[in-house]
């Protein structure tokens, strides 16, 4: 599989999320910079709730519905009520492009189940 691109840098502002879709896995893509973009998986581990929804502050990424943070380096939840770590995924910007490599996941957190 490795890297794919998933996204322009230009659609994804600093501080917003974009949802990216790889061989069936819904990633989180954050762009906490110009050139500093995180992967995390897109459903929260609560309940099957969308990432890409939720807010963004410093590292975390917030799920909207209950409001659990996921660290986007870890994937662990930093506030209830989620309490199992998310999978994080290598992702970078070159070219004008975002990339994501679920291969080289960062942690080794399982895909939520719901």
């Amino acid at each position: 599989m490795a890297w794919q691109q998933v996204a322009a840098a230009s659609e994804v502002p600093v501080g917003g999320t974009h949802l990216a879709e790889i061989d069936g896995t819904p990633v989180c893509v954050v762009r906490l910079g110009e050139d500093v973009v995180k992967a995390i998986h897109d459903t929260c581990s609560h309940e099957d709730e969308p990432l890409h929804e939720g807010w963004v502050e410093d590292n975390t990424v917030e799920c909207p519905a209950h409001g659990s943070t996921f660290d986007l380096d870890s994937g662990e939840p930093e506030v209830l009520p989620a309490v199992k770590p998310l999978p994080v995924y290598a992702a970078t910007v070159a070219d004008g492009a975002i990339w994501v490599d679920l291969e080289q996941q960062r942690n080794d957190a399982e895909e939520p189940a719901h």
